[in-house]
């Protein structure tokens, strides 16, 4: 599929902008296995890298001015480098051309580096939970450090999409999503420290185990930019506020009672939500390295009752897609991303697949709601030059 949309990319560059590009460069979507909303509370999560990409087709130009064109989008958008700024940029360019003006916040000097044109192919499937924007920096941030001669780590073009994400796209995400779709590596999953950004590869073994990863999309749009995601960020900034800690990857399951008498019904369920989610995403590194796979599945689910009851972003279609999974033998499921639509994952033997597809197929009929798209995905290579 990737060799696919590639060299769609390049066909396409060479015919908005007439000439060859001067590379091609691609990041994957991201699936967070487990640790929701704890990577803005410098928490821990442990999302994988996914084989649903975006590539970017980039050259370079001696005019100082960057446009960008895409498979999904009629129009190319064009804008000087040196007026980049969070103010002028908007709509969906302001993703990939956000990462340039964020790489000056990093020492990229507009005045000095060459002018761009970008041309963006996805098959991340948009507003599904699954990060097609950070794919989309992650590729770009990636291009424009090789093109700009930058020499930044990986770690590095990660806080530069994030940077994008928070002051451009006016989005309060953590860091997660970018590291996943950086750091990735097949069938493995990315451990992140959410607060030093110190990270360790966990194999998954999913291949070994015969099992496999399917998402279920509910179709239900979510935006990050939203208000529900703002909300739930400033009840966790409030929490750590009342409890004296710099943030609530400060507060151990033990507190909780403490923190139960000091805080109103919300926002203690909003701080147990988090503080517990770290303790599962601990618990899951420990359980895949000491007994595989299979043994994660009451984790994932009781991650889903959290984000249900405690943080409330999960949705109905939400519910029903893990209900019915586990009802048709899934070994876990749970939501995924930040919430309020988007998609489910669900942990399922190979063999099951079909059987829970057809199982959610019709529970979503009976409900008289839309089928949702139904799809397996594989931990695969994060941010890679192809060409």
């Amino acid at each position: 599929m990737l060799i696919d949309i590639r060299d769609e990319a390049a066909a396409a560059f060479e015919q908005v902008f007439g000439y060859q590009p001067n590379g091609i460069w691609s990041a994957p979507g991201r699936v967070n296995l487990i640790g929701e909303h704890t990577d803005y509370n410098e928490g821990f999560v442990l999302p994988f890298a996914i084989d649903r990409r975006t590539v970017v087709a980039v050259g370079t130009r001696d005019e100082p001015v960057a446009r960008v064109g895409s498979s999904y989008a009629d129009e190319v958008v064009e804008i000087p480098l040196a007026e980049l700024s969070p103010e002028n940029l908007g709509g969906w360019a302001a993703h990939p051309l956000g990462v340039a003006w964020a790489l000056s916040q990093f020492g990229a000097d507009l005045a000095a580096v060459p002018g761009l044109d970008i041309f963006i192919v996805s098959d991340v499937p948009v507003g599904a939970g699954l990060s097609s924007s950070h794919a989309l920096e992650s590729a770009v941030g990636l291009a424009l450090n090789d093109l700009w001669q930058l020499g930044l780590d990986r770690q590095t073009i990660a806080r530069v999409a994030q940077v994008t994400e928070n002051r451009v796209v006016g989005a309060p995400t953590g860091i997660m999503d970018q590291s996943a779709s950086l750091l990735g590596q097949p069938d493995s999953a990315v451990f992140l420290d959410c607060r030093g950004l110190d990270y360790r590869i966990i194999p998954l073994g999913l291949e070994a185990a015969g099992l496999e990863v399917l998402i279920i999309d509910t179709g239900v749009k979510h935006q990050n930019a939203s208000g529900g995601y703002a909300e739930r960020r400033a009840s966790c900034e409030l929490g750590a506020s009342l409890l004296g800690v710099e943030s609530l990857r400060d507060v151990t399951i033990d507190e909780l009672p403490r923190a139960r008498d000091l805080l109103d019904d919300v926002t203690f369920r909003r701080v147990r939500h988090v503080v517990t989610e770290n303790q599962r995403v601990l618990d899951t590194v420990a359980a895949l390295e000491a007994h595989g796979p299979r043994a994660i599945g009451e984790l994932l689910d009781a991650s889903h009752r959290s984000m249900r009851d405690d943080f409330e972003i999960s949705v109905p279609e939400l519910d029903l897609a893990v209900q019915t999974a586990l009802e048709n033998g899934a070994i876990g499921a749970r939501m995924t991303g930040g919430g309020f639509g988007g998609s489910a994952i669900a942990l399922v033997a190979r063999d099951d697949v079909s059987r829970i597809q057809v199982a959610v197929d019709g529970a979503f009929s009976e409900h008289a709601l839309d089928v949702p798209d139904t799809f397996v995905v594989r931990p695969s290579q994060g941010a890679v030059r192809d060409r």
